[in-house]
């Protein structure tokens, strides 16, 4: 008897040690590459994992917050998969960034041309969007995941601050604060500005150089023919000094 209940309460603890081990179930995320910061622009990946052991995911549809509407989102061309992106009148116009906006991208879908995204495999998909809105720290985006067999799994639960992780958490982006000095600039035109006073720098040093030479070598000159002079005097002032 004891040994049939140590095997019991052993194969018990075991199996709550795996059940609290086991990983959480994969879900669709959002993640920018770089920082994703207030009033400028990002390029940002959804991540699709494949969940299921016996089917393909062939579709997924990302819905865009239409409370904070984003003026520019440009997917990128993904082989294998067809996108589309699509446009719509607002319900209610809203004004970003001191412009008024009525329409705006709404939803983009991408769909496999061939197998998708297979069991045991994920995929990103990227979107350039901006500019992000500056008074919110959070983006959420609603997403749905369709499989071969025709399953649909909808990621469009808000995560509640304070609770527990929902069983579909929505993709949500984290903004952080705006970059200083404006928000439209960028690495790659701060360094050209960069490079360009630095040219200019050099420019300037090379001309100073320049400059430095030119007023040497006429110095050098003066001097070549100031001697020279003194010789030729001194020569004939020693010719007349003979004569007489």
């Amino acid at each position: 008897m004891k040994a049939s209940r140590l095997a019991v309460v052993g194969t018990a603890a075991a199996t709550a040690v795996l059940a609290l081990s086991a990983p959480a179930f994969a879900h669709v995320s959002v993640q920018p590459e770089g920082a994703a910061a207030k009033g400028g622009y990002t390029v940002v990946n959804f991540k699709v994992p494949n969940e299921r052991d016996n089917a393909s995911t062939t579709q997924v549809e990302v819905n865009l917050p239409a409370d904070h509407p984003l003026a520019s989102v440009m997917p990128q061309p993904l082989d294998g998969w067809t996108v589309k992106v699509t446009r719509s009148k607002l319900d209610k116009p809203v004004t970003a960034h001191g412009e008024k906006i009525d329409e705006a991208v709404t939803k983009v879908t991408w769909t496999a041309d061939g197998k998708g995204i297979e069991p045991g495999f994920f995929q990103k998909f990227p979107l350039s969007i901006g500019a992000l809105p500056e008074d919110t720290d959070t983006l959420v985006f609603k997403a749905i995941q369709t499989y071969s067999d025709k399953e649909v799994v909808r990621w469009i639960e808000p995560q509640k601050e304070g609770a527990e992780e929902p069983e579909h958490p929505a993709p949500t982006l984290a903004l952080t604060a705006a970059a200083e000095g404006g928000h439209h600039g960028s690495a790659a035109a701060e360094d050209a500005s960069h490079k360009e006073e630095t040219a200019e720098h050099t420019d300037e040093a090379a001309s100073a150089t320049d400059g430095s030479d030119t007023t040497a070598r006429v110095l050098g000159v003066v001097g070549i023919l100031v001697g020279l002079a003194g010789v030729a005097y001194g020569v004939l002032a020693g010719r007349r000094r003979t004569n007489v």
